[in-house]
């Protein structure tokens, strides 16, 4: 995988012709962002992530920011060049030749029939969606030409990139929790912080207070429940007479907002009878195991004089976190490496639902020259996925799931490993017949030894 694999193919977004956008040293290297010449042909936002929109995709600097079509471009390039300057940008590069009939120009695909302001969203633009007044707009605008001689919705980009908006709206929530971590970071190491000391106290202080503690904590269970029946009862009984709260979950049938189903009084009733069996069972499990419930108390006080002893204890999970973390990356990195050693693979991309040529392998440096084009016309042979006829490339999958249990068995090893060291040092501790004279000096370094052998 290392010798095959390529992470530039996740990093980077791949145009048309398997090239790779904003990389360095290639023509493409000031070209970050990917753009589609007619997004209205992109189903959803699934196939706009996996490269498969049957539309050309180019790599740009930067996306449009405003409508314009190509025929109202091309009809005033002579008397407006810069709009003809600014809209080729987004063409093919090298076309410069507004003369080109329309026609011909949407056939071949040499420049987008229309542009409309976008903003790049995962290294790709999308429409600049808002809403306005509770109506959905692009640029304060809820109409605009799809440069074929139609107006159009602009709901219809709303059902062509589906969920875009949602996923920008919940990109601005992030950027909002990323910039709460960078003004309060050091508050929340000193937060972190307080936290260790307070719970090695805790740990040590344990063996005075582990009966006092698990009562509270049993004790504060059952109270909590116990409030909970109340709370059930109180809303069963204020929604007595209320019109519609007598009808049952059956009669309203599935509801996908659950507030609907709090507002029946069988709902609150349902609570409250599962409330009163899990409080009966919490109680009789107190009486019938209250001598277990001695024991374990007394494991607990040992347990903290244990630490109390061997300090280093608390701090050997750290030992296994980075085990751990080792094992995540060499996993994750092993996987990326191969599933990105694949070749580019491309396909006719055909409009025409009747193309016998459709999703069919192709050769983009020979396509023209085929018979494709004229029998489908508009059909392109677009860059759609990396993938391999040879040996190495079929088993791919057999490898994932090799490394995958690679994965599991080393992340498992490591944290029996840190377990077993544990075992052993408190194993020191507890044969020692004078505590604490007769415990090893570095009880934790040498259970760790033990283990390696």
């Amino acid at each position: 995988a290392w010798v095959h694999g390529d992470p530039r193919k996740v990093i980077y977004p791949t145009d048309s012709y398997g090239q790779f956008c904003g990389q360095k040293d290639t023509l493409n290297e000031n070209k970050t962002i990917l753009f589609y010449f007619n997004i209205l042909k992109c189903a959803s936002p699934v196939v706009l992530i996996n490269l498969q929109c049957p539309t050309t995709q180019l790599c740009v600097s930067k996306c449009p920011d405003r409508f314009a079509t190509y025929i109202d471009v091309q009809a005033s390039y002579r008397y407006k060049p810069d709009q003809w300057n600014y809209f080729r940008q987004f063409c093919k590069p090298g076309f410069n030749n507004p003369r080109k009939s329309v026609a011909q120009v949407l056939r071949d695909e040499d420049c987008p029939s229309m542009i409309i302001p976008s903003r790049p969203f995962l290294k790709r633009c999308f429409p600049d969606f808002s809403t306005k007044n509770g109506v959905l707009t692009v640029a304060n605008q809820t109409t605009f030409k799809d440069g074929r001689g139609k107006t159009r919705n602009v709901t219809d980009l709303r059902e062509a990139a589906n969920g875009i908006n949602n996923v920008l709206d919940a990109r601005s929530v992030g950027m909002k929790i990323f910039e709460d971590y960078a003004i309060s970071w050091y508050w929340i190491l000193i937060g972190l912080f307080i936290a260790m000391i307070v719970s090695l106290l805790f740990l040590v202080l344990l063996r005075f207070t582990a009966g006092v503690l698990f009562w509270i904590f049993i004790f504060g269970v059952i109270g909590i429940i116990g409030y909970g029946i109340w709370h059930c009862y109180w809303e069963y009984d204020h929604l007595k007479g209320i019109p519609g709260s007598d009808l049952t979950v059956y009669d309203i049938g599935f509801q996908t907002d659950f507030r609907v189903y709090l507002q029946l009084r069988q709902t609150w009733l349902a609570f409250m009878i599962i409330l009163c069996v899990v409080e009966v069972i919490i109680i009789l499990m107190l009486i019938f195991l209250r001598n277990r419930i001695r024991v374990a108390i007394a494991l607990l006080k040992e347990g903290s004089r244990a630490i109390g002893y061997i300090m280093s204890t608390l701090f050997y999970p750290v030992v296994t976190f980075i085990l751990i973390a080792i094992c995540i990356s060499y996993w994750a990195v092993t996987a990326v490496f191969l599933a990105t050693s694949g070749e580019p693979v491309y396909k006719v991309m055909a409009n025409q639902t009747m193309c016998k040529y459709a999703n069919l392998t192709c050769d983009p440096e020979t396509f023209n020259t085929t018979n494709v084009t004229k029998l489908c016309p508009g059909a392109q042979c677009t860059f759609a996925f990396y993938g391999g006829e040879s040996l190495y490339h079929k088993y791919i999958f057999i490898f994932q799931l090799a490394n995958a249990f690679v994965f599991l068995w080393l992340v498992n090893f490591a944290i029996a490993l840190g377990q077993c060291t544990l075992a052993g040092a408190f194993a020191s501790y507890y044969w020692a017949s004078r505590k604490p004279a007769d415990i090893p000096l570095w009880p934790l370094f040498s259970s760790f030894g033990r283990a390696i052998r």
